[in-house]
């Protein structure tokens, strides 16, 4: 039985957002989302269903950054994700979200409902107590990155995410080299790419 991932998520401040910024940012959301099963309800909420459970973080971090970057013309950062990821065996097939069961929902369900109310955005639940030791203090690194990133900075982390190189990224972002690299530095991309090493390795050790 296959160890599998699950995302629960959904838009934080969503109703402070113009109208147009939060229509950008569900477009942004749905084609980050579109190589796996994905589905949006209530409008602001969303669920994802990952077979390869190692690109689990690297999805949620996608998501993170695409709100924070929205608010990039903003004095201060508006929108975020609250995302939970859920690791574990799913044995049915998944034909809908809504109706799928399986550890790796329950995991995220319960993770994601103890997000609520606290400042945390991010959480990452296994079954396995010593893996969760670990997976807490990546999430942890990581909330405390993103939670001090800024939109012009989540913009670019949102690109190196996908693979583009920095100088494709400058291109796209119709910024120089330097102030792409600028913004890597400030943005902790080095500590970003460390961290989602760190948590593949873990679930290595699931397998």
């Amino acid at each position: 039985m296959a160890v599998q991932a699950v995302l629960t998520g959904d838009i934080v401040n969503s109703t402070r957002l113009k109208k147009v910024t939060e229509k950008k940012l569900l477009k942004i959301l749905q084609n980050a989302l579109a190589p796996y099963k994905f589905e949006f309800y209530r409008g602001d909420s969303f669920q994802v269903y990952v077979k390869k459970p190692e690109e689990a973080l690297m999805i949620a971090l996608l998501c993170r950054t695409a709100a924070i970057s929205v608010s990039k013309n903003e004095e201060i950062n508006l929108s975020d994700v609250r995302i939970s990821i859920g690791i574990g065996v799913v044995t049915m097939q998944v034909k809908t979200l809504g109706a799928a069961k399986g550890e790796a929902f329950l995991l995220s369900g319960r993770a994601f409902d103890e997000l609520a109310g606290t400042d945390t955005r991010l959480a990452i639940s296994t079954a396995n107590s010593l893996a969760n030791a670990g997976l807490q203090i990546i999430a942890d690194y990581i909330n405390a990155i993103l939670k001090v990133m800024t939109g012009r900075q989540a913009e670019v982390i949102f690109e190196l995410l996908k693979k583009q190189p920095q100088q494709e990224v400058a291109i796209l972002l119709k910024k120089s080299k330097s102030t792409i690299h600028q913004h890597v530095i400030s943005g902790r991309w080095n500590e970003i790419e460390k961290l989602l090493q760190q948590y593949e390795n873990i679930l290595n050790y699931l397998k």
